[in-house]
Parts: structure tokens; sequence; C-alpha cells
């Protein structure tokens, strides 16, 4: 039976949650599929196209692609497609990292136009809106490659960080020790989200203004 895409981007799936994305390799791949190297570039013709297919069925589960983006409700459908995102890459080790730098692909293309056109209607130019996209889409992927470093981090530490008597002459952090120690991960990440859409939803109203208004003729 032929080698199936499908195949080869769960199959690299598996490998990165074995080994992590440094020991993500065509070699290894190829071996784990039982084929040589060569035959892996029907599929992608490079690491970087494999990184993207891997990225993309990541996110396919969680955001499924016929979804279909309200303009009245912009808000509360970016902030939960990004917390699916966020958990999706949580889901695999070094999932922010396999993600960052990627592009959509082909496939993913129509969903992008999909939500553009929805934030469109919402009040924003095309431009503003894919800003909107994208700052959002990074903010999530720093935000899981700090939190799965830390993660990786407090599986290995033998103390807690920033002890109490640490922070005992240092009152503004002291009570904000709790942020501090990332205690919260998820309470944390939708304050910085909830900042991130207040922002653009000023921005919609200030390219509002800027618009001509509509003669009553």
């Amino acid at each position: 039976m032929a080698l199936q895409r499908d195949e080869v981007v769960r199959t690299a799936l598996r490998v990165l949650n074995e080994e992590g994305i440094d020991g993500l390799s065509t070699r290894r791949l190829a071996r784990e599929l039982g084929v040589q190297s060569p035959a892996l570039y029907w599929h992608f013709k490079n690491k970087r196209e494999l990184l993207d297919l891997m990225a993309e069925a990541m996110l396919a589960d969680a955001l499924p692609s016929d979804r279909e983006p309200d303009p009245a409700h912009w808000p509360e459908w970016i902030a939960a497609d990004a917390r699916a995102k966020r958990n999706a890459l949580l889901a695999y080790r070094d999932g922010a990292r396999v993600h960052a730098g990627t592009l959509p692909t082909e496939d993913e293309l129509p969903a992008v136009e999909a939500q553009l056109s929805a934030l469109c209607r919402a009040g924003l130019r095309p431009r503003t809106a894919l800003r909107l996209l994208l700052t959002v889409d990074r903010y999530i992927m720093g935000w899981v490659t700090e939190e799965q470093a830390w993660r990786q981090d407090a599986a290995e530490r033998t103390r807690p960080p920033f002890p109490d008597e640490a922070l005992r002459d240092l009152p503004l952090l002291s009570e904000a020790a709790d942020v501090l120690r990332m205690t919260d991960h998820d309470a944390d990440f939708d304050y910085g989200l909830r900042v991130l859409i207040e922002g653009f939803r000023a921005e919609i109203a200030r390219e509002a203004g800027e618009r001509p208004a509509r003669s009553s003729v």
C-alpha cells in the first residue's frame, strides 16, 4: 500500500511527542514508517513544509474548517479560537515550536478568508483584520512557548520559584506573587487575550470614525 500523507504527518506527531522537535528528523521518521528517506519527499518538499502540515494537523480537530465566524460576536469567537489553539498546542511536546514560523497551507486559506470577511463586516479594514489574526496567533505562540518551558522547568525544579523569603522586602511583587509564579496559566492567558481584544475594539471604533459619512440623499 502506498504511503499516505496523513500517515506521515500522524507518525511525525508521534515522534515529536517521543523525541521533541530537536529529535524529529526525516531519517527517524522514515525509519518509523519503514521506508527510505526519499519516499517522504513525495509528501513534503522539506522539513519546513512538514512542520506546516504538522501544525495544520494539530489544529484540525480543535478548529473545524467548516466553522462560520459571526461578525456580530467576533470577540467571542476570536477568544474561543485562541483558547482552542492554546490547548491544541499544549497537547503536543514542543507544540508551539512546531507552529512558530509556519504559514497557512492552501487547505487552510478559505478558513482565513472567512475570518477576514467576518472581521471586515464587523468594521475592520482587511489589513487591520489580518493584523488582528496575526497578533492573536503570535500571542498564543509566545505564551505557549513560555508555558511549556515553565512546565518543563517546574517538573525538574527542586524548590518553589521565588520563595517568600526572597520577596520579603518587595511588597509589590509579594502582592502579585501568584502571577510571578504562574500559579494560574489559564487566568493569566485570558487576561492578556482580553487586553488584545479590547485594543482591537478601539481600533474598530477608530477606523469607523475615519470613514466618510454616507450621503443621506
